[in-house]
């Protein structure tokens, strides 16, 4: 059950991730020009409040080092990357186990 959970969600992040990646590249095609989308300005696009109340909720769980390098890093990659990666993440922790072959059993 939680298999099949995962690897719908992590297909779900690969296809939005594609999405923006055709996005970020009809947009790089038209301006002759390489462009990407950061994820902050996507979240930014989508709730901007949640995004702003981000900042506080990170510094108090995980300290100020935890913002400055680590969630402004991911907030400034693009979000095809950053939707691809989970994705891959989510459909490789909900595949099948591979069966065992010989004495393993």
């Amino acid at each position: 059950m939680f298999r099949f959970f995962f690897r719908a969600i992590g297909f779900i992040f690969l296809a939005v991730g594609f999405v923006f990646f055709v996005y970020d590249g009809t947009k790089s095609i038209a301006g002759n020009a390489l462009f990407y989308t950061p994820l902050s300005d996507t979240w930014n696009s989508v709730h901007a409040a949640s995004l702003q109340q981000l900042q506080p909720v990170i510094e108090h769980y995980g300290g100020k080092l935890a913002w400055d390098q680590v969630a402004r890093w991911i907030l400034a990659a693009p979000t095809f990357a950053v939707f691809g990666v989970i994705g891959s993440l989510l459909v490789l922790i909900g595949r099948k186990p591979k069966p065992l072959i010989g004495y393993d059993r």
